[in-house]
């Protein structure tokens, strides 16, 4: 039986850095890495592909200098953390000029969501980047955690946004590549910071030191500042969620609506609505309703008159606008004689109703012809 002893704590941190410093060098193995997933991950957003796209986020090595960056910031080692900060600024500028050839090259006149996606971070992201980091930093101290790396790669990516950055100044777009540019920068401190915190906490000899280096603190800030950008986006997008689900649900509303309260889409078989949309980009929202009549001359223009002055009265004060887009059908088969009574199966009709006065019955009449 043979038994491991774990090597004494200098020994294990004197590994770990030299284990970061050949993470932060510039070699060719980076190099070839960086073009690879570039390459991948532009070829993947503009054929809008996830798949092609998260096997870029794989394949990129800039994980490696940027945990070497929050390793030197808490040694202290100012040398160490420029060179590799300038590991990572080389494969930045590599990806951007390698995607704006390709951008320019393809010249697509519009993107798919794989590229629209990543041009509107919110404080999601950020909350992503900062557990990815100090997650990624465990990793890196506990070797048996080793199978998790892949998945962190694809949870906060560096590349592609760097890429969508290189795509869209090909094609001018500067607003949305400012957006990609802040999702990159987000994951980039996010990253960095989640890192440095989880350092700190596992490793009592650096745990002083997080609060006292004047990088470390500026990463702090830079990150804090995010939160005034990604907050607003993050705002913009719950306040659009909401809208979205409520608009969905008048929508369904006025359905249900139109099908149990109105004569002419609930009470008339020879019309039968199949669906209904709003468009609530015009003022006022258009409502369209679309049905399939056995009459091509149904519904009639007072009918969906009727049917508007109906939703608005409903909906007040919000005011609608109505069109139907009717399909005719023709209904085909051949006429069948009636079951006898005997038969048990068949529905007990229900008893005819009494006659109604004379005034009542025209203007039931009058409602049946609009």
């Amino acid at each position: 039986m043979t038994t491991t002893t774990a090597p004494p704590p200098d020994d294990r941190l004197a590994g770990l850095q030299r284990e970061f410093e050949h993470d932060a060098s510039f070699n060719l193995v980076f190099v070839v890495l960086t073009v690879g997933a570039t390459l991948l991950a532009t070829l993947g957003l503009l054929a809008n592909s996830p798949a092609v796209v998260i096997g870029a986020m794989v394949v990129a090595p800039w994980i490696m200098p940027l945990q070497a960056m929050a390793f030197e910031i808490l040694r202290g080692q100012l040398p160490m953390f420029l060179r590799a900060l300038r590991t990572l600024l080389v494969g930045v500028v590599i990806c951007v000029l390698l995607a704006m050839a390709v951008g320019h090259l393809v010249a697509f006149p519009s993107f798919g969501s794989e590229v629209m996606n990543r041009t509107s971070p919110n404080l999601l992201d950020l909350g992503v980047a900062l557990v990815a980091g100090a997650v990624a930093m465990f990793v890196k101290l506990r070797k048996d955690a080793i199978s998790a790396l892949a998945g962190l790669a694809i949870a906060v990516a560096l590349v592609p946004p760097m890429c969508v950055v290189g795509i869209l100044l090909a094609s001018a777009n500067w607003s949305q590549a400012y957006g990609a540019l802040l999702l990159f920068t987000t994951n980039l401190l996010g990253i960095m910071v989640g890192a440095m915190a989880a350092l700190g906490t596992l490793e009592r000899v650096y745990r002083r030191r997080l609060f006292n280096s004047r990088i470390g603190l500026t990463s702090v800030a830079l990150t804090a500042l995010l939160v005034i950008p990604l907050g607003s986006s993050f705002f913009r997008l719950v306040n659009e969620t909401r809208q979205e689900n409520k608009a969905q649900q008048l929508e369904a509303a006025i359905e249900q609506r139109l099908r149990s309260s109105t004569i002419t889409l609930g009470g008339d078989p020879a019309i039968d609505m199949v669906g209904l949309s709003i468009d609530w980009q015009q003022n006022p929202p258009l409502i369209r309703a679309r049905v399939r009549v056995t009459d091509p001359e149904l519904p009639t223009p007072k009918q969906v008159a009727a049917v508007q002055e109906f939703i608005n009265r409903n909906q007040a004060p919000l005011r609608f606008r109505l069109v139907m887009q009717r399909t005719a059908v023709d209904l085909i088969g051949p006429e069948t004689a009636p079951n006898p009574p005997a038969f048990g199966v068949l529905p007990v009709p229900p008893p005819p109703l009494p006659p109604l006065p004379r005034e009542a019955e025209e203007e039931a009449e009058e409602q049946v012809a609009e």
